[in-house]
């Protein structure tokens, strides 16, 4: 996945790109975990209920 200037660096600042890049995908992958699991948890029912009553006074409002 080289581009032109990826040809004209040092092979040490390739190295160093490289290893960005790596980090950058780790970083990436631990936050998609992070936030999969926060999405997948129920929502609470006070907070349902909550919702529900601005709904309804939203409703009324109208």
């Amino acid at each position: 996945m080289a581009n032109e200037n990826d040809k004209r660096r040092k092979p040490e600042d390739l190295h160093a790109l490289e290893e960005a890049r790596l980090r950058q995908q780790a970083i990436g992958m631990k936050l998609r975990h992070l936030f999969d699991e926060v999405v997948n948890e129920p929502v609470p029912d006070a907070f349902l209920d909550i919702l529900r009553r601005a709904d309804e006074t939203r409703g009324s409002d109208a």
